[in-house]
């Protein structure tokens, strides 16, 4: 097996990595708006793991497509350790697949607190049920931040599906 080579763009050490272990990949997305599905689909072939994206920017959208619960929203926000943990949990779910990808964070320049500035974004990767979340803090303006998202989840997709078959 490659495992996803160094030679590959980070989509397409996904892509390899997910058609070598048979499984298929689903995005749920916030702060990025299917700009990690979008990479993915950039890769010839990926067809045959992708299955879906969902870009549930709104928390109506979140709870509708997602199952994310009014209490995690309430309690900790959208942008948390916990509404990341539902999105890629849900986003399993909805779309039937193996794997799923979620970002979800605060690209600015405005909704920034003291407690999550602009730049916190959390990731969570679930893989046939077993589900690990990150928090990043990224800097520069919005398109950076969103760019380093993706970079980010990729990497992060690959190294889940990674640990799940090692």
């Amino acid at each position: 097996m490659t495992r996803g080579s160094d030679a590959l763009t980070p989509e397409e050490a996904v892509v390899t990595l997910l058609r070598e272990t048979n499984m298929t990949l689903s995005t749920a997305e916030s702060c990025t708006g299917g700009a990690i599905a979008a990479r993915i689909v950039n890769v010839p072939g990926a067809s045959d793991v992708f299955m879906e994206g969902m870009v549930t920017y709104s928390n109506g959208a979140k709870k509708r497509t997602l199952g994310v619960t009014e209490d995690t929203l309430k309690d900790f926000g959208a942008v948390s350790e916990q509404c990341a943990k539902e999105m890629a949990e849900g986003g399993c779910l909805h779309a039937g697949t193996d794997a799923c990808v979620s970002v979800t964070g605060i690209a600015g320049p405005g909704g920034g607190t003291k407690e999550k500035p602009v730049g916190t974004v959390f990731m969570g990767c679930s893989v046939r049920g077993r589900t690990s979340v990150r928090e990043c803090h990224f800097t520069g303006n919005r398109a950076e931040i969103r760019e380093q998202t993706v970079a980010h989840g990729l990497a992060f997709l690959r190294e889940c599906i990674l640990s799940y078959t090692e």
